[in-house]
């Protein structure tokens, strides 16, 4: 089989996994009104934003969103939001840097659903949609944001260019998600490669790790009620609970965390 073959039929074996995980970890939480399904992120010294009474239950996690978001200014902006999962970052950055508009697309249907019943604000809509074939017109969004799912995606590259695509010139995309080492090159190279500029970038494996900290005890209770006992580990490592194989190779560097903020070039500079 000639390696583009096979790599395209490991995307797509990858993308089929996680076209199963996701529903079925919304039908297994959706009692529970949980809203982030990515890690988390704290500073030293702590971030200390403000949030409201409703919000501080998920501060770790709102963290990383505000982290990504902040790079570039949003407010009155036209925002997309590619796999906002359940919907909670969407919720905080629209009632928080007050875009225009904001976009949350997910592949997951039931997940879709779930945003619809659950973030009933203004300027805020959810529809469904995959990463690969946005389905939006070129020259559309003001932002895009992405965090903690491009691993997940058979072909990192063409979503980067599907991005490009529906970003206006001048346009940001705020972008956080890891690698493992043996996919660092791969991704590196995507990632200069991109119709895109990189204007900064970092590497966040010591706050995510401090998130994850924070978030240990109520993710293993959250496991424990609702997945069976055979999952766990999946479990364990997908909610980075402290001492699984995501924490432990994080706190090792085996794998990197990263945030990103990129641009999309206007003609003149392109």
């Amino acid at each position: 089989m000639p390696v583009i073959d096979h790599l395209f039929s490991i995307g797509r074996i990858r993308k089929a996994i996680w076209q199963l995980w996701y529903p079925f970890l919304t039908r297994q939480l959706q009692s529970e009104g949980v809203l982030f399904l990515n890690y988390a992120y704290e500073e030293e010294p702590p971030m200390g934003i403000k949030l409201s009474p409703e919000d501080e239950k998920d501060r770790a996690c709102i963290q990383l969103y505000h982290h990504v978001a902040a790079a570039a200014d949003l407010r009155g902006k036209k925002v997309l939001e590619v796999s906002c999962g359940h919907g909670g970052g969407a919720s905080y950055l629209t009632r928080t840097f007050q875009p225009q508009h904001y976009t949350g697309l997910d592949l997951n249907p039931s997940g879709i659903r779930f945003c619809q019943n659950h973030h009933p604000v203004a300027g805020l809509t959810f529809v469904p949609g995959d990463a690969e074939n946005l389905p939006f017109e070129s020259n559309t969004f003001d932002a895009v944001i992405n965090v903690e799912a491009s691993h997940c995606y058979p072909t990192f590259p063409r979503f980067l260019v599907e991005v490009a695509r529906v970003l206006r010139p001048g346009g940001h995309f705020l972008y956080a998600d890891f690698r493992f080492a043996d996919r660092q090159p791969e991704w590196e190279k995507a990632l200069a490669e991109a119709p895109l500029q990189i204007q900064h970038t970092r590497n966040i494996n010591a706050e995510v790790l401090r998130g994850m900290e924070q978030n240990s005890a109520r993710s293993l209770q959250l496991i424990n009620r609702h997945l069976p006992r055979f999952l766990h580990p999946l479990g364990r490592d997908f909610a980075g609970v402290k001492g699984s194989r995501i924490y432990n190779a994080l706190e090792c560097g085996e794998l990197s965390y990263r945030s990103y903020c990129m641009v999309k070039p206007s003609p003149a500079s392109a």
